[in-house]
């Protein structure tokens, strides 16, 4: 009853902790492409490639369901993936549903023409690569009319987040905030398009304003993924062990690990 979870790298321990309190009875095989992340300076191709060899990875570990918990991921790669290349007996899902769905106040089930909604002016803080696919964007056009999204990519985060550097992190989350301010001087909410950047979302709202909502994706996700098993029930794949895998150096992803969940992490080679 396995499901995978799979990042660049250790961002999406933010979306692990949340699903895994949701369900605590499911085991799940987290997978941080450590060697080659960070994602978000990598061109498209680069992405999907990765991104199947990862999920390949999870797969052979019994998981027939992985949670792309990496923005840029989803953004480049999973609609590729799901129509080209995964098989028909598993699910890749990614972790922008989640927050459309929030967002826009309609289930991702609901086909009914786009129509106005009560956000009109959003700012979405992602990785370069992601800016760049605009798949957020796409995604919400299919569903609302009229939102103004405006994105900045925020070069240098993950890095500073993935080394622990909080005050060099702080300083970007700042400087960014700053500089979608100067393009959208009053956005209504504001989207962490990144699953390294919950981490940061105290400093992002006090950066922003207090009337600003903050969208943060763990706890959405976690919420999300328990509906579609209640709804999926043989997607709990064959797996029963919990587990750790990077493709990096594992002591020293586990202590980076550690350090970000604030407990014991172990990681092994994948």
């Amino acid at each position: 009853m396995a499901v995978g979870v799979f990042d660049s790298g250790l961002g999406g321990l933010t979306v692990l902790d949340a699903v895994t309190k949701r369900l605590p009875e499911v085991p799940f095989v987290y997978f941080a492409d450590s060697a080659h992340a960070p994602y978000g300076v990598r061109d498209a191709d680069d992405v999907f490639d990765l991104t199947c060899t990862a999920t390949q990875r999870l797969f052979d570990a019994g998981c027939d369901l992985v949670i792309l918990a990496c923005n840029t991921a989803s953004a480049a790669a999973l609609r590729r993936m799901q129509e080209s290349w995964v098989p028909h007996d598993k699910r890749v899902l990614g972790v922008f549903v989640p927050l459309i769905e929030a967002l826009t106040e309609r289930h991702w089930g609901d086909n009914s023409p786009p129509r106005e909604v009560a956000v009109q002016h959003v700012a979405l803080f992602a990785t370069p690569a992601t800016v760049r696919s605009r798949a957020f964007q796409r995604e919400l056009a299919f569903r609302a009319i009229g939102v103004d999204v405006e994105a900045q990519a925020c070069g240098g985060l993950v890095d500073a987040i993935e080394e622990g550097d909080m005050i060099l992190a702080e300083a970007l989350v700042r400087s960014h905030v700053d500089a979608l301010k100067r393009k959208m001087p009053d956005p209504e909410a504001a989207i962490l398009g990144c699953t390294h950047y919950p981490l940061m979302e105290e400093i992002f709202q006090d950066a922003l304003g207090p009337e600003v909502s903050v969208y943060s994706q763990a706890s959405l996700v976690a919420e999300s993924l328990a509906d579609y098993l209640d709804r999926h029930p043989q997607m709990r794949g064959p797996g029963s062990e919990a587990g750790f895998l990077t493709t990096g150096n594992p002591k020293k992803v586990s202590d980076h690990a550690t350090h970000f969940l604030r407990r014991k992490i172990t990681f092994e080679g994948a």
